[in-house]
């Protein structure tokens, strides 16, 4: 059976950065997750500092074999993402249908609208993500938009996120299944509309 979902775009990258690592560093991935094990420092961050400063690799790759040798793998053949998203809503099975109710929503957007599971939340895509599905506590499902500069109004509530360079900005709190009603479409709609890449 096909999934609703798509495979996230951090995990379509994986290939061409199994092949350009060891072309740009001289090592590959498995040789670096060694070295990282052997002589590396114990925490994330350290040790993707440590590989920026001892062997010049750049930020994007230091992350991605931090990312890979702690076992959070993005190869494609890994990623599960109806297992992802069973596992957000193990603890909150009374906002399965909140969620439900949203992704059918988002994924009408428009033709081009795609969810892509990650751990914590469902980021929705056109070219970038313009929104996104997230289980803030046992009680609330946050939809959040990319809506950039624009001021809140109605029920739209800043995350703060513009200011931040965050992608996105603003979101509604939705705690029962009656307040996804025609504000939320609009607001998905337009932050669908938004990133249109013209």
């Amino acid at each position: 059976m096909k999934s609703i979902y798509s495979l996230h775009p951090s995990y379509k990258m994986w290939d061409s950065s199994i092949r350009n690592l060891k072309e740009r560093t001289g090592k590959p991935l498995e040789d670096w997750m060694a070295i990282l094990k052997k002589k590396g420092p114990a925490t994330d961050a350290e040790r993707r500092a440590w590989l920026a400063r001892e062997h010049a690799i750049t930020t994007n790759y230091a992350s991605w074999i931090v990312e890979e040798a702690a076992g959070r793998s993005c190869n494609p053949n890994l990623y599960d993402p109806e297992d992802l998203v069973a596992k957000m809503f193990e603890s909150k099975p009374l906002l399965v249908p909140i969620f439900d109710k949203l992704l059918k929503m988002g994924l009408a957007a428009g033709a081009e609208a795609k969810a892509c599971p990650c751990a914590t939340i469902v980021p929705l895509f056109r070219n970038h993500v313009f929104a996104q599905i997230k289980p803030s506590t046992r009680t609330r499902v946050d939809i959040g938009f990319a809506l950039g500069a624009m001021k809140h109004a109605g029920r739209l509530v800043s995350t703060g996120g513009y200011e931040k360079k965050d992608r996105i900005t603003h979101r509604i709190p939705i705690a029962t299944i009656d307040e996804i009603d025609g504000e939320v479409k609009k607001w998905l709609k337009t932050a669908y509309d938004t990133d249109a890449g013209k």
